[in-house]
């Protein structure tokens, strides 16, 4: 056996090293978050996966389950900017990214920025916007930059949209569109608690003195340097693939031999693939680790795809659910 390492073992083992090194704040950050947050592990999982890969996140869940606590616990964990939009029927552009607002002594125009420029944003009840302002966040979320009059203004970095929706109160909502929908890199599921964490949070919140609190952990120079080492976390080519072969059995499942055939009417966008890689490869550096390995990929693709997959009339007369769909492909694609 030769005891001699090649070099790109060398600098897995060097690059792990330093992942370990970067991602101990992370683990930090979780403390403190469930210092507030009882269970809803998964949650807090995701958005430290969302800030690893910049990616914006929709958070799904009936009320009460603390997905705005989570995401303001998040923002207090890390020293940087937060603002959080209540987002509402008679929302306008200007109250988002901002206006022109006129000065009668100087006789010009000057520029009012508005939330949008922070580095956290909670966009609470985003289905309640109509559409031109989701037009005016749609921009924000691509391109990371508004247009205020003739004149295009960069967002801070880092820029991330966290937004919340309610899954069964539709009264006063505006559907998202699928092209908005699709520059979420990923869609968050909140479940109830179970009954043992349901006791834990009568036990710590049941009082008229809440005084848990977050304390910053964090900086955005951590998260900078986290995220150029995701970008060095090492992925076989057969990873690689086993991720194409995912993403492209929801168009073609025919040809991949997964049955859902008639169960979708479009398939997942090449989005998909990039979140997919980038979510696994950020489950591998909270891990502590410096590559991947098939279980990443697995564990975050109904969080990557579930938004992506446009179910059919069929698929709801059978009630199958788009997480079905994603079971569905994990069980029969082959794992390298």
């Amino acid at each position: 056996m030769n005891q001699i390492m090649s070099t790109s073992q060398r600098d897995i083992v060097e690059l792990e090293r330093q992942v370990e090194a970067a991602s101990r704040p992370f683990r930090h950050l979780v403390d403190q978050i469930q210092r507030v947050i009882v269970g809803q592990d998964s949650l807090i999982e995701g958005l430290l996966c969302s800030l690893l890969m910049n990616g914006h996140v929709l958070i799904e869940g009936v009320p009460g389950l603390a997905k705005t606590m989570a995401v303001s616990s998040l923002a207090k964990g890390i020293n940087t900017g937060f603002r959080r939009l209540q987002f509402t029927p008679d929302l306008l552009p200007a109250d988002l990214i901002g206006t022109m607002i006129y000065r009668p002594n100087t006789g010009e125009f000057v520029v009012k920025h508005g939330p949008i420029f922070s580095n956290i944003i909670l966009a609470d009840e985003i289905n309640r916007a109509p559409a031109k302002v989701q037009s005016a966040l749609l921009e924000a979320m691509q391109e990371r930059q508004v247009t205020i009059g003739e004149t295009t203004y960069p967002l801070p970095d880092p820029f991330l949209v966290l937004a919340t929706q309610n899954p069964i109160e539709q009264e006063g909502t505006y559907p998202l569109p699928e092209a908005q929908v699709d520059r979420f890199a990923m869609k968050l599921v909140v479940t109830y608690p179970s009954p043992k964490e349901e006791r834990l949070i009568l036990d710590r919140m049941a009082n008229t003195q809440n005084n848990l609190t977050v304390d910053p952990v964090m900086n955005p120079g951590d998260i900078k340097t986290a995220r150029l080492l995701v970008d060095q976390i090492f992925m076989d080519d057969r990873m690689k693939d086993y991720i194409v072969d995912l993403v492209i059995s929801t168009r073609d499942p025919k040809k991949h031999k997964v049955p859902i055939e008639g169960l979708l009417t479009y398939g997942c966008s090449p989005r998909a693939t990039i979140a997919l890689t980038l979510a696994a490869k950020a489950k591998a550096f909270l891990d502590g680790r410096g590559y991947t390995v098939p279980q990443d990929v697995k564990d975050v693709a109904p969080n990557v795809l579930r938004h992506r997959l446009g179910l059919s009339y069929e698929a709801e007369a059978v009630e199958k659910t788009s997480d079905d769909i994603v079971r569905t492909l994990l069980d029969h694609v082959p794992v390298p």
